[in-house]
């Protein structure tokens, strides 16, 4: 099932550190070098580029890693 999201959703997922909230800055649908990695990205299976909401870190995750948490 494709999880599409667009920028400005307010989305959380799961890391290391429990679940995270942010928001979607950027959606990539070619592939991407990203902190070094090659990131596979297509229209069909886009990547999504998250500012968090409480450290302003930036994460890359496909969506299906992703919850849509409110409009």
């Amino acid at each position: 099932m494709a999880h599409q999201f667009s920028v400005g959703d307010h989305v959380r997922w799961n890391s290391e550190a429990g679940w995270v909230e942010g928001t979607i800055t950027k959606v990539h649908t070619r592939d991407v070098d990203y902190k070094g990695h090659m990131r596979r990205c297509t229209p069909e299976d886009p990547q999504y580029e998250i500012k968090s909401s409480k450290t302003d870190h930036i994460a890359m995750h496909k969506g299906g890693a992703l919850q849509k948490i409110r409009e």
